[in-house]
């Protein structure tokens, strides 16, 4: 009973934020209209790459083109830059007072908020980005998954790389506890999120043995890989070691997060009166 009552508490903040995140229709449209241009740059500046000699690289053009336009659909999912401001805030400004006299744990609400944010705003999104890009006639539209495995474990390892890279992002948060402001830490992870997690550049276009590296960090089990195995780019054991690896770094940062969390609420202190 006393676990039941604590998970209605969560879903309760997780369906405020989603339904406030719902309101921004206005914002959504224009997102969708950017990203859209944006997916249709990225794919003709690789269409000319590929134009030259399409042998050299490790991926097919269409898993590439895929792959870009999944990317842009679920921005708000895997971008890193999407934190809420009202978290650094509540800590800097000593309004975290508040919340910690809440019979609830900082952490736990702060993790169901942030689901609940990039869940809402992705929905808006992808939807709209999705069906444009399933119409655009071959090479450049969207592709249908390789096979039905390949979409269903799309769809699993997608909610687990939204769960770590908001895992990630509390990490950013709680770090604000320990520093004087946040922005120095945000900007550096990131800039170190958006390279090594394959959001400029797929992974597989890196050099092979930089690659093997990049796909054991935690940055590789956020978009990186639903996106490779909608696109067929991986298959077999690659597939079953990239999902044990998200499920491995979410149990590590979530253990960490809340590590740190516990610490910096028993030593937080809040100055003013």
């Amino acid at each position: 009973m006393h676990v039941e009552v604590n998970m209605k508490k969560y879903i309760s903040f997780f369906r405020l934020r989603f339904s406030m995140g719902l309101q921004y229709r206005t914002a959504a449209a224009a997102g969708i209209v950017t990203q859209f241009f944006w997916g249709a740059m990225e794919i003709l500046v690789y269409k000319a790459f590929y134009e030259v000699d399409a042998a050299a690289f490790p991926m097919r053009f269409e898993a590439v083109v895929t792959y870009i336009w999944l990317q842009q659909a679920f921005l708000a999912v895997f971008g890193a830059w999407i934190m809420e401001g009202e978290i650094f805030d509540a800590i800097r400004n000593g309004n975290i007072a508040y919340e910690l006299c809440r019979p609830i744990s900082i952490y736990q609400m702060w993790f169901s908020r942030s689901v609940a944010n990039r869940t809402s705003k992705a929905l808006l999104r992808c939807v709209p980005i999705l069906a444009v890009a399933a119409l655009l006639p071959a090479p450049y539209g969207l592709r249908l998954p390789a096979s039905w495995a390949h979409g269903g474990l799309f769809l699993l390892t997608l909610l687990l790389g939204l769960l770590v890279i908001v895992a990630f992002t509390m990490l950013v948060y709680i770090t604000t506890f320990y520093t004087i402001s946040p922005e120095g830490v945000r900007i550096f992870c990131v800039s170190a999120v958006e390279f090594f997690a394959g959001a400029v550049i797929p992974l597989p276009f890196f050099p092979e043995k930089i690659r093997y590296i990049l796909e054991l960090l935690p940055f590789a089990s956020m978009q990186n890989v639903p996106l490779r195995i909608y696109s067929g780019s991986m298959s077999g054991e690659e597939m079953l070691r990239a999902v044990c690896l998200q499920v491995f770094w979410l149990i590590v940062m979530v253990a960490a997060g809340r590590g740190l969390c516990r610490r910096a609420e028993r030593r937080v202190t809040v100055q003013g009166g």
